[in-house]
């Protein structure tokens, strides 16, 4: 142990005139291990938010898509080969993309049509979990029955259809008849219902066989588009432009970060923003770190003025107040990462925060702690401290030794 570590540690531990000065060391403690873990609980419970809305948005939208400049695919399988041969593409699904209208006794509401491929949709896209009671398998029905569809939860409630019902789906589109273009409408029986958690979804989709909804929107063979799943969705953008260069002119493709830029874009400010708030927190202990080496060094004057006349340089009377502020946000830190984790990991396991259904779109408070973020943390707690005692105790290594034993 040096001898600078050696006397911070003592006057730490020794007993002082003024108790006063120790009553502000254990509120610089506690002030740093309250911000830490305020920090540490707020940015798990962000982190959490964003993984579970990233998990419903990527259940119902695809990582990667593919989209042409003509308006849509004819030669599918030729793309979808072409695609499936780029490294990191895992797998690949034909969807026909379109706006309509439903209507069921009486109601009408404007809603987003999806046309999915029930045998290959499910490798792509996580939907299958979201369908209350079924797969996109219903979607298949048999040639005896009306054509199958799945509807949103919210979309049933407002046009009042169950699973059992039959509906009507009108296309603005329409068919081309003698007469000229006519809206196109077709019955179809609602097999199940799909609640993803997020009302955006929940109440406009309506999701159809593909081959069901080529007929209904009179397409032929062709498609709206081509969705992906790629391996690391964080390279999504990366992957999409190798994809849109072996395909060339006329495709085109947009990544899940290109779709919902402006919301994770939200997310990522807010969580920088709610950072720089809580910091506060700590600033206040490193506040208080500097009374207390203040007053600490009012108190110790005489040792100081000793240790010099003893040899001890400047420096060393620098260190020895420094590694005492040290030693303070470094246990309030440590205190901080251990109590944070603990209530997170508390919240994580028995789920003892609930959240009202009718106002959130989840019942249970999220968690989900990111070791960047414990690593940023714990960084900024300890520099913000080690700042703190550069003031005090550069005013401890300028005490002149004659001045101060002058009247001793």
């Amino acid at each position: 142990m040096s001898f600078e570590i050696f006397f911070s540690l003592r006057y730490l531990k020794a007993k002082r005139k003024q108790g006063y000065i120790s009553v502000i060391t254990g509120i610089s403690t506690l002030g740093i291990m309250i911000g830490v873990m305020a920090l540490i609980v707020v940015l798990a419970v962000m982190n959490g938010f964003r993984e579970d809305l990233m998990n419903k948005i990527l259940g119902v939208n695809s990582h990667l898509l593919i989209m042409s400049y003509r308006g849509g695919i004819e030669d599918t399988e030729a793309v979808i080969k072409k695609a499936l041969e780029v490294d990191g593409v895992l797998s690949a699904t034909p969807f026909i993309y379109s706006q309509v209208m439903i209507k069921n006794a009486g109601n009408i509401s404007g809603a987003i049509l999806r046309g999915l491929d029930p045998a290959t949709a499910g490798s792509v896209i996580n939907i299958d979990s979201m369908i209350e009671g079924g797969s996109l398998e219903l979607l298949k029905g048999s040639e005896y029955e009306p054509r199958g569809i799945i509807l949103g939860s919210e979309l049933s409630k407002r046009i009042g259809a169950l699973p059992g019902d039959t509906v009507t789906l009108v296309s603005p589109i329409g068919k081309l008849t003698p007469l000229g273009r006519m809206a196109n409408e077709g019955k179809f029986s609602v097999k199940a219902l799909f609640e993803s958690g997020m009302y955006e979804f929940d109440s406009s989709m309506v999701y159809l066989s593909l081959t069901g909804a080529q007929d209904f929107l009179s397409l032929g063979d062709e498609v709206t588009g081509i969705e992906l799943k790629v391996r690391d969705i964080d390279k999504s953008d990366k992957i999409g432009e190798i994809v849109q260069d072996k395909l060339g002119y006329p495709y085109w493709t947009k990544d899940w970060k290109m779709m919902n830029k402006s919301l994770f874009s939200a997310l990522k400010l807010e969580k920088l923003a709610m950072f720089i708030i809580l910091i506060m927190i700590v600033l206040v202990g490193a506040f208080n770190i500097i009374s207390s080496l203040v007053m600490l060094v009012m108190e110790k004057t005489r040792d100081i003025a000793i240790l010099r006349t003893m040899g001890t340089s400047s420096k060393s009377i620098m260190s020895i107040f420094i590694f005492q502020g040290l030693f303070v946000g470094l246990v309030g830190t440590l205190l901080g990462l251990i109590s944070g984790s603990f209530l997170c990991h508390l919240q994580a396991r028995y789920q003892l925060i609930k959240l009202s259904p009718d106002v959130y779109y989840i019942t249970i408070l999220p968690i989900r702690m990111e070791w960047l973020d414990v690593v940023l943390i714990a960084l900024a707690a300890i520099v913000i401290s080690f700042i703190a005692t550069i003031y005090p105790s550069w005013q401890a290594s300028k005490v002149n030794p004659v001045e101060a034993l002058r009247y001793e």
